[in-house]
């Protein structure tokens, strides 16, 4: 996992008021904090002086000054200060505070925790949509979720439960209220709801490719002898997936490991077409999010809002009509470390297992001294771009070239993708 860069904070949570906050990543505490210049700096957390804590330093006088004894440190760690020693003392120059690489992409900060003089120093970002867009088509939010990093992850390269967790008994008029939610906006080229499109054909044909950024899933319903609903997602390694939220919105989701138990979801929501409305958007959100620590405001502490009368008439799970309920529901329930030993896996968990065998194969290339996938230099990184998605009716003879041609139309309609390289470029 060093060896590659993780959100740690939404630029949100370092407001004007006071742009510094402790965060916890793969186990370990920092202090992530932007200081009077605008720079963004992540700290071991733990003073080395005497071990304080950092995360509730003074921001003053270019950096982070410790409570204890005022020891001020910058962005990249230098101690700049040690105003309790005495008048002449160097010992500011012999103490440097570990520092991490830091980098903003699109409202999410993102951080490198490998050690620069281990396997050749952080990698590059690959060229994806989420990151090129410009910010006024792009909008990043994160959720807390009580249970490992990987059962976080495997709900999203799972294409089957769509049609039973997130199954509603009503479809919403897609033209207003289905604005930012997702299976609520109608297929494209179609008239047909995404809610009804799960609901009634509920036996998708699964299938997979591996591409250079991890793993492409194909999910294909049926619909007639002329017509299949065609879905478009991505694996993305080690943690995230590419999904389409809409005809012109993609979701893209990370799920960083704060330890062995719980997790964060990151996710830049990118729109093709118009701006993204960042007040709709949040507003949304924040109905089910609570401040300061994004904590599900409906989870395992009221029962996941379940509803039996619900059950009974409006959706499959009685847990309401946002699918994050759902999902936060049914990664929860296995446990905070799912025991995999219990499982009966089918046909329809192929993208799981293909994924578990990958992740496994980079732990093992990792221990050898080599590098996992998705490690990227700087040629490299361009050339990983997309990655394409799409939910559309497509034909039922000739589906494998209709998703490629609504990615090719929708970025050549896009008023900032038509400059950039197609993911379907070798």
């Amino acid at each position: 996992m060093r060896h590659y860069w993780h959100p740690v904070a939404l630029t949100d949570e370092l407001g004007d008021e006071r742009p510094a906050k402790a965060v916890r990543v793969l186990g370990e505490d920092f202090v992530l904090f932007r200081d009077e210049r605008g720079r963004h700096g992540l700290l071991d957390r733990a003073c080395p002086h005497r071990g304080a804590d950092l995360a509730y330093g003074r921001l003053e006088d270019g950096g982070l000054r410790c409570l204890f004894h005022g020891w001020l440190f910058d962005v990249e760690g230098r101690c700049l200060q040690t105003p309790a020693e005495p008048e002449g003392s160097v010992l500011c120059q012999r103490v440097r505070q570990r520092s991490y690489p830091v980098v903003v992409k699109n409202g999410i900060i993102f951080a490198w925790l490998g050690q620069s003089d281990q396997g050749g120093g952080a990698p590059a970002f690959p060229d994806f949509d989420c990151f090129l867009a410009p910010g006024t088509h792009a909008f990043a939010f994160k959720g807390l979720i009580d249970c490992n990093w990987l059962q976080a992850l495997e709900v999203g390269i799972d294409p089957a439960h769509a049609s039973y967790l997130h199954r509603f008994y009503e479809d919403e008029d897609p033209s207003g209220a289905a604005y930012g939610k997702q299976f609520r906006a109608n297929s494209a080229d179609s008239n047909i709801p995404m809610s009804r499109m799960m609901r009634e054909y509920d036996r998708p044909t699964i299938d997979i490719e591996g591409t250079d950024f991890g793993l492409r899933l194909f999910t294909l319903r049926k619909i007639s002898e002329k017509h299949t609903h065609v879905r478009v997602t991505n694996l993305v390694f080690p943690y995230a997936f590419v999904i389409p939220m809409s005809p012109e919105m993609t979701i893209t989701q990370w799920h960083v490991p704060i330890d062995d138990t719980s997790c964060y979801w990151y996710a830049i929501f990118t729109s093709f077409t118009d701006p993204v409305d960042h007040k709709a958007m949040r507003d949304q959100r924040l109905k089910l999010y609570e401040l300061p620590d994004y904590r599900p405001r409906i989870g395992r502490h009221n029962n996941y809002g379940y509803d039996v009368a619900e059950q009974k008439t409006r959706t499959f799970t009685g847990m309401g009509f946002d699918i994050n309920v759902h999902d936060q529901w049914a990664i929860e329930s296995q446990g905070r470390i799912q025991d995999r030993t219990r499982e009966h896996l089918g046909t329809s968990d192929k993208a799981i297992i293909a994924y578990r065998r990958m992740l496994l194969s980079a732990i093992a290339r990792v221990a050898e001294g080599g590098k996992p996938p998705m490690w990227l230099d700087a040629e490299r990184a361009t050339k990983v771009c997309g990655p394409a998605t799409v939910d559309g009716m497509g034909p039922t003879v000739g589906w494998q070239d209709y998703w490629k041609e609504f990615d090719t139309r929708r970025r050549r309609e896009s008023s900032w993708a038509a400059n950039t390289r197609s993911p379907l470029v070798a």
